[in-house]
């Protein structure tokens, strides 16, 4: 007999009778009664946290800030009555923690009574936290607790964005201010460049000016030195002169007392004397003028009237045979004219060799003459000459002495002047070199100014300046700088449809479970009839799976129409799910038939195993090493990961990956079964007394 036909036999056995209907129908509804029922428990959770009870406290006090009343707590708590997130019950702080002991409250939050103030102080000197106080009971419900510190994350999240908001836009306003403010200083600076470059320029003019001024104290000094020696001398001359006017006038003075009376007396014998003397010395300049004019031709003519009588001698008295009787007095006369020879030769070598004495012998006679006529002149007058002239001297003397006097107050004053003149020369040093400081200094402070001004007028232009509605639009973005741009690639709906890949092939494992509890993994007559292994396997398994199939059908059905899961790729699904049901009948199956009543056991163990390696509620990462290392080799890890993308979407390769597998595992656990059928065609001692029986 066929295996077919052998299945359809076994199947069969349920229609006869209530009771086998019952165990086939149980069959059919099992799975739907584990996958349907949990997932329906928990198919959307967080759409319902409005129904859990939550205590909230508001103790706020409020506070004001910058002429404003803030109420934060107000705002958090208005803002909490109008979430979905929890049913909100305001109670005081003591019900509160009380109903959380209880369990009448799964958790608490309170908003304490400075929280307000300690949000205003964001934009004062000393900023505070602001801190929510939350109080949980993990006795109540551990979930919940995970859950609120989620939800109370985002609470916390908006009243920081919402504190932040005021902060930050106070940061704005005060950078307009600042930005007006920095113009107004750039605005000075320019000023204050204008100033600084005016007053460089005048210190340059003012560094040369005394430059100037130190080329002019230093010829002051030494002028005044020279002035001061000078001033010495003329104070030692002046007071030789004084003692010599002294001198002359105690002189004069008593001259005029010896002279005065005699001139008085002899005023007209003077005067003749005198025209006397102009006479004389007129003639004898007349004469000195034959003399200079005459004395050459004298000495001439006398030379040769010496030279006649010498030849007159020579020839009368020497050379004569008889001399003349005359001849001593003609000797003499020779003498006499040869001594008047030399004479007039002297004379004339006198003359000639001193006319510029005589010239000036002259001059001085017409001086003399010149003098002694005027003297006869004024000689009537020369009483009253002489008292003038005394008048004079004396005044000369009154004169002199105080010119010696002012000659010495000049010389002291020059001395100080003097050391003056030094004093300020080598002030007008310092200050000349005053003067190039502060000029280096001021084209230092004009560079530093000019940067100062263009670094002002540069920090205006970067320095924002934002009306309300531009300081409104940069408070949203930094006060929530970060906003997540989530894109969630195949998204699940709700919870259930997140876990169905988990709890489907669970609902599958425990049908196939049971279903072998109900039907033989290896047909009785097929075994008895000496049967060929194969066709025994597939006789066990047929039906199994073909349950497996029925109860797939069932269980997505509701699923699909009573839960609503949506499934990308619906047909794919189901008929994946049918090779699933197919390798899970024939697991169960061969633990069933190698083993016996203990398979029974180690389908349940195996069930364990899948359920805790598999990855299906927490990455499989996060779970110990022991289940990392199974997690590859088991087929439900490959089943969740399938159904995963079959029923949320994503690329097929787990899915061809997972058909493999179950196909090699469907294959492989056929053959051990066939194998086990081999056996159990000998019989043992154990077959007929088993250990074991369930």
């Amino acid at each position: 007999m066929r295996s077919p036909r052998l299945a359809a036999l076994e199947l069969r056995r349920f229609g006869r009778g209530t009771l086998p209907r019952a165990a086939l129908v149980a069959l059919l509804v099992l799975p739907l009664l584990y996958g349907a029922l949990y997932l329906w428990s928990f198919w959307d959770p967080y759409g319902r946290l409005d129904r859990i009870p939550v205590a909230l406290v508001n103790e706020d006090e409020g506070a004001t800030a910058n002429g404003r009343r803030i109420t934060a707590g107000d705002d958090i708590t208005e803002g909490l009555r109008d979430s979905s997130a929890f049913d909100w019950r305001e109670v005081s702080e003591e019900e509160a923690r009380r109903g959380v002991e209880d369990g009448t409250y799964y958790l608490s939050l309170t908003v304490p009574a400075d929280f307000s103030r300690r949000v205003a102080s964001s934009s004062g000197d000393s900023p505070e936290t602001g801190a929510l106080r939350v109080r949980t009971n993990d006795a109540n419900n551990y979930i919940v607790g995970q859950i609120s510190r989620t939800v109370f994350g985002e609470v916390r999240r908006a009243a920081s964005t919402k504190t932040s908001r005021s902060f930050l836009d106070q940061i704005f306003v005060s950078f307009s201010d600042i930005h007006g403010e920095t113009v107004k200083a750039a605005r000075g600076a320019d000023k204050l460049n204008g100033g600084i470059g005016e007053a460089e320029k005048g210190s340059k003019d003012l560094a040369a000016g005394l430059k100037d001024a130190r080329a002019g104290s230093g010829k002051l000094a030494k002028g005044l030195k020279d002035l001061h020696k000078g001033a010495g001398t003329l104070k030692d001359g002046s007071s030789k002169v004084a003692d010599g006017t002294r001198l002359l006038a105690g002189k004069v003075n008593a001259l005029n007392a010896e002279a005065g009376p005699f001139l008085k007396k002899n005023e007209k014998a003077i005067g003749a004397t005198a025209r006397f003397v102009a006479d004389t010395a007129g003639q004898l300049r007349e004469d000195l003028d034959a003399l200079v004019e005459k004395a050459p031709a004298a000495a001439k003519e006398a030379r040769e009237a010496s030279g006649t009588l010498d030849t007159l001698h020579r020839e009368r008295c020497e050379d004569a045979d008889e001399p003349d009787p005359a001849c001593p007095e003609l000797k003499k006369a020779a003498e006499a004219v040869a001594d008047a020879s030399s004479v007039a030769d002297d004379v004339s070598a006198l003359v000639t060799g001193h006319r510029a004495d005589l010239k000036t012998l002259d001059g001085q006679l017409a001086t003399l003459e010149k003098q002694a006529r005027a003297l006869a002149g004024r000689a009537p007058h020369l009483s009253e000459d002489l008292d003038d002239a005394v008048s004079r001297v004396n005044k000369l003397n009154a004169g002199a002495g105080k010119v010696a006097a002012g000659a010495k107050k000049l010389d002291k004053g020059l001395a100080t002047a003097e050391t003056g003149a030094r004093d300020l020369d080598k002030g007008v040093g310092r200050l000349k070199t005053g003067a190039d400081d502060l000029s280096g200094g001021l084209f230092k402070l004009a560079d530093g100014s000019e940067e100062l001004a263009g670094g002002l007028h540069q920090g205006a232009g970067q320095i924002p300046d934002y009306d309300e509605a531009q300081r409104d639009e940069r408070t949203e973005v930094m006060a929530d700088p970060v906003r997540l741009v989530s894109r969630d690639l195949h998204k699940a709906p709700n919870y259930g449809t997140g876990f169905a890949p988990y709890f489907i092939p669970l609902s599958l494992w425990v049908g196939a479970m049971v279903a072998y509890m109900l039907i033989a993994p290896m047909n009785r007559r097929a075994l008895a009839a000496g049967a060929s292994a194969w066709r025994i396997a597939l006789a066990g398994w047929l039906p199994v799976a073909a349950i497996g199939v029925a109860q797939t059908v069932a269980l997505m059905a509701v699923l699909h129409w009573g839960l609503g899961l949506r499934m990308a790729r619906t047909a794919g699904t189901v008929g994946f799910l049918f090779l699933v049901t197919a390798c899970f009948a024939a697991l169960a199956q061969w633990l069933n038939a190698r083993f016996g009543a203990a398979g029974r056991i180690l389908v349940l163990a195996l069930l364990m195993l899948q359920l805790t390696s598999a990855g299906g509620t927490y990455p499989v990462q996060t779970s110990p090493d022991f289940f990392n290392a199974l997690h590859p080799f088991l087929p439900m890890t490959h089943v969740v990961e399938a159904l995963r993308r079959l029923i949320s979407g994503g690329g097929l390769g787990p899915v061809w990956t997972a058909c493999a597998v179950l196909a090699a595992f469907t294959a492989g656990a056929l053959a051990l079964t066939a194998l086990s059928a081999r056996r159990r065609q000998v019989w043992t001692l154990d077959r007929l007394h088993p250990e074991l029986s369930l």
